[in-house]
């Protein structure tokens, strides 16, 4: 059974773990990257709840080349998964079932790429908006507890919304 979708209060371990993290996952990832590895999505925004889950997103050359990468990072415990595949390389660690980590492999200075860092870097820099979201984090973990998928397409709108705004 897959985990249930439920937001934890703030974690200051978070960075800590992202740290730890990105030094397994940098020698890995040194072949395809084109830039840096960022701690994004909500464990990575200081006081906000969030679902436990370390989200990162490593910056590379091409999607088509980072796809050599699924093999080497198997050997750190990440899954491969065909999600989203025209925007991402999307991995999780240890199983789909159990997850602690997510990999976003972007294409460095595409649309995914801007709007994973715009949405962190405004909830990092706006308080309000912040607590917006994680109020409706909450609510939505209530709704769709045992559905992953529709937890996530709930919170689209609120996310496109600040994204129209500090795009």
């Amino acid at each position: 059974m897959a985990d249930l979708v439920r937001i934890v209060p703030y974690d200051p371990a978070w960075p800590l773990e992202f740290e730890a993290e990105k030094t397994q996952l940098a020698p890995v990832l040194a072949p395809w990257l084109a830039g840096e590895i960022h701690h994004i999505g909500s464990t990575s925004v200081p006081g906000l709840g969030a679902k436990p889950v370390i989200d990162i997103l490593a910056e590379v050359r091409s999607l088509e080349d980072s796809r050599a990468a699924i093999g080497p990072l198997q050997e750190l415990s990440y899954c491969w998964a065909p999600y989203k595949t025209e925007l991402m390389n999307w991995f999780c660690k240890p199983s789909p079932e159990h997850r602690t980590h997510h990999l976003h492999l972007v294409v460095r200075g595409s649309q995914a790429w801007r709007e994973e860092l715009a949405f962190r870097d405004a909830l990092r820099a706006e308080p309000e908006t912040a607590a917006a979201y994680e109020e409706l984090k909450l609510r939505l973990a209530d709704e769709h507890t045992l559905d992953r998928e529709a937890y996530t397409v709930a919170k689209t709108a609120f996310v496109e919304s600040v994204l129209a705004r500090v795009l």
